[in-house]
């Protein structure tokens, strides 16, 4: 099973680290919290993943591409026709298919660029700026249990993201986006979709968190997985700033993985 994780955007908000990089590269402790998002999920067996990069892409691809050089000790032999030793070689399971989805496309627009990468199977979707102990199997089951298109993790907290109008079957009544008044659950961007998800999709303008979600709804198609345990984005470099501090101290309810 793949997971599709959103990397693309320009990341404004944090413009103070996303001018040099993408948010999602932008590193809590020495790793980036895209490293998180993808440990996590490789945690609970998911190891194929999608990214739909856009703004500085390369710096993604290039990432990935010296892997070794992040995570290894490396010997440059220098008197050997300039040879290259990797002790300890820290290699992840993963596959990992980095796309370029276009610089100013919109959220639902790169979904929709990956759907050749996805062809016609469930998947698991994100966004590459949040950290969560959600367990993913239990979202999975429930997603797989009610048979609908699309299943959100919902998370209490005050944030400014989507809101949700939830009925007792756990059913989406409502989508929108949150108001000043709100302390009403939100959605946490940890989500499973079916392949029919792509017929809600239009062109690079769609923006997945107004048109499609809010189609989703109205359909009936869109149902919610409580989470009350960590969850935290990383839109500010105050919020960046806490995650970093939780790592460094140990205080890190996200890393359910063990060391390698």
């Amino acid at each position: 099973m793949k997971a599709v994780i959103l990397a693309g955007g320009y990341g404004t908000r944090i413009s103070e680290e996303s001018y040099l990089r993408p948010k999602p590269m932008i590193e809590i402790g020495e790793m980036p919290i895209l490293w998180h998002i993808m440990k996590l999920y490789s945690h609970y067996g998911v190891k194929d993943f999608v990214i739909c990069a856009g703004y500085k892409q390369h710096v993604i691809k290039e990432w990935f591409s010296d892997y070794f050089l992040h995570t290894s000790d490396i010997t440059f032999d220098f008197t050997q026709g300039n040879k290259i030793v990797v002790h300890d070689q820290h290699a992840e399971q993963w596959k990992v298919t980095v796309v370029d989805t276009g610089l100013n496309t919109m959220t639902g627009g790169r979904i929709k660029r990956v759907q050749k990468y996805i062809k016609n199977e469930t998947f698991f979707l994100t966004y590459g700026d949040a950290v969560s102990d959600v367990n993913l199997n239990a979202l999975l089951d429930y997603h797989y249990s009610h048979g609908k298109c699309v299943t959100l993790t919902a998370v209490s907290l005050a944030q400014q993201k989507g809101v949700l109008n939830i009925d007792k079957s756990n059913t989406v009544l409502a989508f929108r986006e949150k108001e000043d008044t709100d302390g009403s659950m939100v959605n946490g961007g940890f989500m499973v979709c079916n392949p029919e998800i792509f017929e809600y999709l239009q062109d690079d303008s769609t923006i997945f968190e107004q048109g499609p979600m809010k189609e989703l709804a109205k359909d009936g198609e869109l149902k919610s997985f409580y989470h009350d345990g960590f969850w935290q984005c990383m839109d500010t470099k105050r919020e960046k700033d806490k995650l970093d501090a939780m790592w460094m101290s140990g205080r890190t309810p996200w890393k359910v993985w063990e060391d390698n």
